[in-house]
């Protein structure tokens, strides 16, 4: 179901074969998981997690981290609901919806996101961040 696309964010793929760079997953079809003749709408995410670079396509209703999860991309995570803090990424490009995170607005609208609960509404690039980057942000905000 994997297929070697798409090149890493910005490199250059001058005196590549075809096939190399980053990884592109598909995420499954709408025929066979959603009602047939209905188009689900799907929404192309790159993540940079820890110097590589995945492709993935969330479709609407589902989580970053739950499809990257199911097109074998390993992220961290822990429970799944917005709460843990354990699944922080910074949003490059792109707009995400992610009302079920436990953050304050300050921290969104710099950029942070958990994707455990961030449901893309666009096509997003995302790079992940450590917990340790989040929750520094996170404190900085709740004492201002």
């Amino acid at each position: 179901m994997a297929s070697l696309l798409a090149p890493p964010l910005g490199a250059s793929t001058a005196g590549r074969r075809p096939g190399q760079g980053g990884i592109q997953y598909r995420a499954p079809s709408a025929v066979a998981y959603g009602r047939p003749g209905r188009a689900v709408r799907a929404h192309k995410v790159e993540i940079e997690h820890e110097g590589r670079f995945h492709v993935i396509e969330v479709e609407e209703g589902a989580t970053i981290l739950e499809t990257a999860l199911d097109m074998g991309v390993e992220l961290p995570h822990d429970c799944k609901m917005g709460v843990c803090m354990t699944c922080p990424a910074k949003l490059v490009e792109g707009e995400v919806d992610q009302s079920g995170a436990m953050m304050s607005e300050d921290v969104a609208e710099k950029g942070f996101a958990l994707l455990c609960v961030a449901q893309p509404q666009t096509d997003c690039k995302i790079k992940t961040c450590s917990e340790d980057e989040y929750l520094d942000e996170q404190l900085v905000t709740s004492k201002q």
